[in-house]
């Protein structure tokens, strides 16, 4: 019998984005479920009842939660594809590390979209802090896991999305301060699971100006 595998998200999640990024490097055929944030489904509270959040992936009724544990239970379950995570124990820690780094960093410095002031600018500090050590981190490589696309790119790269809402709101340039991790962006951008699984990045600045106007940010 074949597997029975149910994704429920939400469509400018990052975190979200990277199940379906790694869903698709596996080439695992599996049913999307759009989430309605303000009215969740039964079906959603039922599979995750502690935090009643989204991504859950849903794989023979059983539920999986929080997006890198997500990402590597994908990895793990379906080992018969290429790896996203390295086999040696220690560039495994490094990138569990890292992943977790992304986690932390980039969705609280992402708050520029949602702040003013002091507050915003606190926000691009953080996240331009954040963007060097990444781009350190990132070197020559073409990709963090080095040749090809991994546990760490899987973890990053849905925020790449979010990139032009975060320059636009803090009046900076991605592009021109860290030309290694754009030149790594569209890299990432060629490979189909990466591409089909992302959002267009005005479609999610068109989103966070709607929350910016419902939640009176302006």
């Amino acid at each position: 019998m074949a597997d029975e595998v149910i994704l429920l998200d939400f469509w400018p999640s990052p975190f979200g984005m990277r199940a379906r990024v790694a869903l698709a490097e596996k080439g695992i055929e599996y049913e999307y479920r759009e989430e309605n944030l303000a009215n969740k489904s039964p079906f959603l509270l039922q599979m995750n009842p502690v935090n009643k959040q989204i991504p859950v992936l849903v794989h023979n009724g059983k539920p999986i939660c929080e997006s890198l544990i997500i990402v590597q239970y994908i990895d793990e379950t379906w080992s018969d594809k290429a790896p996203l995570l390295p086999k040696d124990p220690y560039e495994r820690a490094r990138a569990k590390f890292w992943a977790d780094f992304v986690d932390k960093m980039m969705y609280e410095s992402g708050s520029i979209w949602k702040t003013k002031g002091e507050a915003q600018e606190a926000a691009k500090k953080d996240l331009i802090e954040a963007l060097k050590l990444l781009e350190a981190e990132l070197g020559e490589k073409p990709f963090f896991g080095g040749d090809g696309l991994g546990y760490i790119d899987i973890a990053l790269v849905p925020f790449s999305c979010w990139f032009y809402t975060y320059e636009t709101e803090g009046n900076f340039s991605i592009e021109k301060e860290f030309p290694v991790l754009s030149a790594w962006t569209r890299r990432c951008m060629e490979k189909e699971s990466v591409s089909k699984g992302l959002q267009d990045p005005l479609k999610i600045y068109e989103f966070m100006g709607m929350l910016k106007k419902k939640f009176g940010i302006e």
